[in-house]
């Protein structure tokens, strides 16, 4: 991999990770593009990593109020003074405990499509096929209803579903954040709630995907640690603004804007395969 490509996927990643396009669907047609027929799997991780920065930074008070939280939690927990009703009562505990319990399904299945990640972001026919079922689900928006379920009525059913849905955004070609906000809203979040969640809840996914990567960097595998450098830095530049265009259009319900776009990809790469 060339800097000068290195640079251009991760304007890639950081349009496409929160734009509900399908960030690995994306880094792997462009790969194929440029001749890189092996995945280079560790530097789609870093890449994720430099959009992981972009969202630490845009929702930097939301984390800062969930850590305090926890830790007041835990405090008095320790001093025999805590109550399980505080999760029902205060908000930003509430959240943790839902983002601690989407991710045990989306770990499970991350840690099962594992063995076969080499295939399937190799696969530009699997892509398209991807590209065209997060069209449908961006569809599917158009027609929710916009409730006013706050994160205070926010289920733990809910919570799974959509931890099952992002595992599932393992595949390239189905896009994390379109699949998430998508069932989200279809469950009855409003569109606020629903973003956060969705944005919150990529955290602890884009960290256990780093931790399986850094094995391959460590070893010596991958690009040179230069490049990786680099798509990861401009990847989090190019994130932050995308991620600020998503929620200002999430919050105007025009997320099914975007399923047109996933369509015509889609079935060029299925006629490109």
């Amino acid at each position: 991999m060339e800097p000068f490509q290195a640079i251009i996927l991760g304007i890639v990643q950081g349009l496409t990770e929160f734009l509900p396009v399908s960030s690995s669907g994306h880094l792997v047609l462009f790969q194929n593009w440029f001749g890189l027929r092996e995945p280079e799997l560790a530097f789609d991780i870093s890449v994720h990593v430099g959009t992981l920065a972009a969202v630490v930074i845009f929702f930097r008070r939301d984390i800062g109020a969930i850590i305090w939280a926890l830790l007041d939690f835990f405090k008095r927990l320790v001093a025999g003074r805590a109550a399980g009703a505080e999760f029902a009562e205060n908000g930003d505990l509430r959240l943790a405990w839902l983002i601690i319990a989407a991710s045990v399904p989306t770990a499970f299945i991350g840690i099962g499509f594992h063995e076969i990640a080499d295939r399937l972001f190799g696969s530009v026919a699997l892509v398209g096929g991807a590209l065209l079922v997060t069209c449908l689900l961006l569809l599917a928006t158009r027609r929710s209803t916009v409730r006013q379920h706050t994160m205070a009525e926010f289920t733990m059913t809910a919570a799974l579903a959509i931890g099952v849905i992002q595992g599932l955004a393992i595949i390239p070609g189905i896009s994390r954040s379109g699949a998430t906000i998508a069932l989200g809203l279809l469950l009855g979040l409003n569109r606020d709630t629903a973003a956060r969640f969705s944005f919150l809840l990529s955290i602890p996914a884009i960290c256990g995907a780093a931790l399986i990567g850094a094995g391959e960097l460590a070893s010596g595998g991958g690009p040179p640690l230069v490049t990786v450098a680099l798509g990861t830095a401009v990847s989090a530049l190019v994130g932050y603004g995308a991620l600020w265009m998503l929620v200002y259009i999430v919050r105007r319900g025009r997320l099914h804007l975007f399923a047109p776009y996933c369509a015509l990809v889609g079935i060029l790469a299925l006629v490109w395969a």
